[in-house]
């Protein structure tokens, strides 16, 4: 099984990249947030790698920025109703911890605009997902016992300008890979409102 790929970007199409491991050509299977993240072509990047196979399509690798995305990935093909495609989409909307923040509020609707999961396939997720790891921390599934502080989760300056991005009538994966850009220019402190401002000046607006 392959777990993680380090090796040189080759190509970057729609919905896969090429990443050349000591002259071997791996073809990885990856959402638009992942491929706005990838360095250059010639330059070097790891991904890190979920290895599938069915007997429709034979051996596939799904590519992520984090093992946390990878795991979720996991995570999210084991609820009924979901499989890869729809599990790469809604980790293109909401990363772990977005994803996590949305689940602890019952945001159905944010799930929900994932491509092709609709409002019951977002109620399955949201209610499977509860008390499961997602990135840093657990989904809390119920009330905090005595005298323990709730977690609570904040939704990601990313998240929050790309929402607003889409607000303006911006693709999401436009939107995300905009402000994925910005934050790598501006890091990691930047406010969503430095990082919609550059996302703009990005995408031309």
């Amino acid at each position: 099984m392959i777990g993680r790929l380090r090796g040189i970007v080759a190509e970057i199409g729609e919905e896969e990249a090429l990443i050349d491991v000591g002259g071997v050509g791996y073809v990885v299977r990856c959402g638009s947030r992942t491929l706005g993240r990838l360095p250059a072509i010639g330059d070097e990047t790891v991904v890190h790698v979920e290895h599938q196979w069915s007997e429709a399509q034979g051996p596939r690798l799904y590519g992520f920025s984090t093992r946390e995305e990878r795991s979720v990935f996991v995570l999210l093909q084991a609820i009924q109703g979901v499989g890869p495609k729809a599990a790469m989409a809604v980790l293109d909307v909401l990363p772990p911890a977005d994803l996590a923040g949305a689940v602890q509020r019952g945001d159905q609707a944010l799930v929900a605009r994932a491509n092709g999961v609709g409002p019951k396939l977002a109620q399955r997720i949201v209610l499977e997902l509860k008390g499961k790891p997602l990135g840093d921390g657990l989904v809390s599934s119920g009330a905090p016992a005595a005298g323990e502080t709730p977690r609570v989760h904040k939704v990601s300056a990313t998240g929050e300008a790309v929402a607003a991005l889409m607000g303006l009538g911006i693709a999401e994966p436009v939107g995300r890979r905009a402000v994925e850009h910005a934050m790598g220019q501006l890091g990691d402190e930047a406010d969503v409102g430095a990082l919609v401002k550059a996302a703009l000046r990005e995408i031309g607006r």
